[in-house]
């Protein structure tokens, strides 16, 4: 119990005798001695013993269990951390489960044959069981680097900030309460021990928790600085857990959201998917919208909302994002593709139109606006190419839906992407109105009829349908005769 206490709090003096609490009343937590530690962020860290919380074993990861109890048993201290903490304590089924430990990454690789080095901006060891994989950490330290050990890496010893404050590489090592306060927000400095089956809130996240607040620890512009992710990070955790974001945590985002342009573009992919597809889409763009964050993320888009703010753009865009909700509840698949297509339909619309005034053909202006819309996209978010080519996909199909005459419609209907494009013809519909809801229900009505339909369907067009456009003549050139 003695090595227990130091190894928990970080510290040489002597340790008491720990025990249950004498009131086991529901939410009594106990008072657990904190060691001086200068000028430390945190408050009293809180245990609550085995009997205080709900969470049990059988909610957790075998696979999370074996790595404690493996560290544990190597001599390493080893806890469970964060969000799967916060979510059983809520009473939500974690994603994933993650491991903290005073053991460094190559001595994880050590305990476990399973296992591999990943990360330099942060340096993790993910010990993987299958298709699980538990992401284990070495407790984060401050940015003096006083305790990196000789035997790490010179290049990894070191924290390093950019001019604004953003952290670029950080693998400084240290103790538990110095890894709590490096974490984000309160809810998430909430550790799990098997050694006693306590959990230690280093931040008030119980009572965050209880009053249903995102709360950074620290001071919230220094935080965004460190990395304007959370600024995302805060308004995910506000949707997906019904809470709301505390003022002070709330109050800088409008004026630091435009650190996100220094974000790599791949990574600002993965957190907007995550925003997107995680059945919050339509509360977490509402969201984006009222803290100025979709301008730093879609200023395309952003700037059609400001000269619109309920027009087609804002329309199209909360339907799909609505349908997107909708089908994650449903256990339906989603792509990213289709939303970023929604999004950014009109950019794309309203750059064509401008390209065939200028005298491009319907189809040359509407390439060339795919091509710049997007390029312009990817200086801020690298979305994949396998999505950027299904987007492509959908938009090009929207004007070939329209000519529906002859045999071009059992054409359409055998490409690939027609189910993608339909689809999103229907929410251009909802959006717009007017004739795309004829032309919508048309398609509805020959996707399901039989052949004897379908032509009749054909038929009925008339006109309607038909390719308007001039048809070029073709010129034959006179074959030379004899003797010229």
């Amino acid at each position: 119990m003695l090595d227990f206490c130091r190894r928990t709090f970080g510290t040489k003096t002597k340790a008491t005798k720990a025990g249950h609490p004498k009131s086991k009343a529901a939410g009594k937590v106990t008072q657990t001695p904190r060691p001086a530690a200068g000028a430390s962020l945190l408050p009293q860290v809180q245990r609550l013993s085995r009997d205080q919380h709900a969470i049990s074993r059988k909610d957790i990861s075998p696979n999370a269990l074996k790595v404690l109890y493996r560290l544990k048993d190597a001599g390493f201290d080893a806890y469970l951390v964060g969000g799967c903490i916060r979510d059983l304590l809520l009473g939500i089924k974690p994603k994933d489960f993650d491991v903290v430990t005073n053991a460094k990454p190559e001595q994880v690789k050590q305990v476990f044959r399973n296992c591999r080095l990943i990360g330099r901006r942060f340096r993790l060891a993910h010990v993987v069981f299958g298709r699980e994989v538990i992401e284990v950490a070495t407790f984060r330290g401050h940015h003096s680097g006083s305790e990196d050990e000789d035997d790490t890496a010179p290049k990894l010893k070191t924290a390093s900030l950019s001019d604004h404050g953003q952290i670029l590489r950080d693998n400084v090592y240290g103790t538990i309460e110095e890894d709590a306060e490096r974490r984000d927000f309160t809810i998430n400095a909430l550790y799990y021990s098997v050694n006693d089956f306590s959990v230690y809130d280093f931040a008030n996240g119980i009572p965050a928790i209880a009053e249903r607040k995102i709360e950074l620890i620290g001071d919230p512009e220094t935080r965004y600085r460190e990395d304007p992710v959370r600024i995302l990070r805060a308004i995910r955790f506000a949707t997906k857990l019904n809470m709301h974001i505390a003022p002070a945590t709330a109050a800088p985002i409008p004026q630091l959201a435009v650190m996100l342009k220094n974000i790599p573009p791949p990574r600002l992919f993965d957190e907007l998917v995550k925003l997107l597809l995680a059945g919050k889409a339509f509360d977490n763009f509402m969201l984006m919208r009222d803290t100025r964050v979709l301008k730093q993320l879609l200023p395309q888009l952003d700037k059609l909302l400001k000269q619109e703010p309920e027009g087609k753009a804002f329309q199209l865009a909360t339907k799909a994002l609505q349908n997107t909700d909708a089908r994650v509840d449903a256990d339906k698949p989603v792509t990213p593709a289709f939303i970023f297509a929604a999004l950014l339909w009109y950019p794309v619309e309203l750059r064509s139109q401008t390209l065939v005034t200028d005298g491009l053909s319907e189809i040359d202006a509407m390439n060339i606006a795919m091509t710049e819309v997007l390029d312009d996209i990817q200086r801020t978010i690298a979305i994949p190419k396998r999505f950027t080519l299904a987007m492509r996909d959908i938009w090009a199909l929207q004007s070939r839906l329209t000519k529906r005459a002859g045999r071009r419609a059992f054409k359409l209907l055998e490409q690939p992407k027609f189910r993608g494009a339909f689809d999103f013809l229907q929410l251009r519909a909802e959006a717009e109105g007017g004739s795309l809801i004829e032309l919508a229900q048309w398609w509805e009505r020959f996707q399901f009829a039989d052949e004897p339909d379908r032509l009749q369907l054909i038929n009925q067009l008339g006109k309607d349908g038909i390719d308007k456009g001039p048809r070029r003549r073709r010129t034959y050139k006179r074959k030379p005769t004899a003797g010229q």
